[in-house]
This record gives structure tokens, C-alpha cells and sequence, in this order.
């Protein structure tokens, strides 16, 4: 990780209360983070960057758990909780909240498979994402 990788990642402890995950990749960061320079992962396809209520839709303040990964390809975790294409940075195990069906119908035009990350089968069933 590069020191601008690591600038990028810092979150101050007075804004971990304002910290959301992304619902299509789990990546962590503060709402104005992800208006400011969109998902490092899913930007390309989602287009978060400007654009505040989308989001609010695409990220929940409600998840579960923090996974740290600095080496990605190397990392055992990053592999089994499907992070391992991902940059470095500050995940969460699980996030609550349902993406809207315009974003997951975007994901499947660009060719890429959504899986819920709240930990429920059912909704990767349901979505026709497994």
C-alpha cells in the first residue's frame, strides 16, 4: 500500500460514528468520503462520486463487523469474504440494507454478479445474484 493508499483509507476517530459501508463491495468509509471520491471499488459502474442521495441508496450506516486488509492477494480473509479483487481498506463482514433494483440491474449490464453482503442466502436467491 502506497502512502496515498493509506491517506485515502484514514478515518479519524471522530467520524466513526458516521461511517457507512458500500452494499455492493462492503468497503467502509464516512457518506462524504463516498460523494467526494466515489467507491474505490464500484465507482466505474455505480457512479457514486456527486452524488449524494445515490449515496444514501448504495451504503448503510447498519453492518457488522471490520476486516482491515492491506495485502489483498495475499490475504486468506480477503478471499473467503469475496474481497480479494478489491483495493486495500476497511471492510465490513456483513451489510444490512437492500440495494436498489436500478443499481443491481446496472451491475448485471456491466457483467457483474451482485452478492448481498448481509449474510442472507435468501436475498442472493432472490435477486438472482448467487
Amino acid at each position: 500500500m502506497t502512502i496515498s493508499q493509506a491517506n485515502n483509507s484514514y478515518v479519524p476517530t471522530s467520524q466513526f460514528r458516521k461511517l457507512v459501508a458500500c452494499m455492493v463491495c462492503a468497503f467502509i468509509q464516512t457518506a462524504s468520503y463516498f460523494v467526494k471520491n466515489g467507491c474505490p471499488n464500484c465507482d466505474e459502474v455505480i457512479k457514486l462520486r456527486n452524488e449524494p442521495d445515490k449515496v444514501d441508496d448504495c451504503t448503510s450506516s447498519e453492518y457488522e463487523g471490520i476486516i482491515t486488509i492491506h495485502e489483498v492477494s495475499e490475504s486468506w480473509v480477503a478471499k473467503w469474504q469475496r474481497l480479494d479483487k478489491y483495493v486495500p481498506g476497511i471492510y465490513a463482514v456483513k451489510v444490512s440494507g437492500n440495494l436498489p433494483s436500478e443499481i443491481i440491474s446496472e451491475l448485471r449490464d456491466a457483467g457483474i454478479m451482485y452478492h448481498a453482503r448481509n449474510g442472507s442466502e435468501d436475498q442472493n436467491k432472490e435477486t438472482g445474484c448467487g
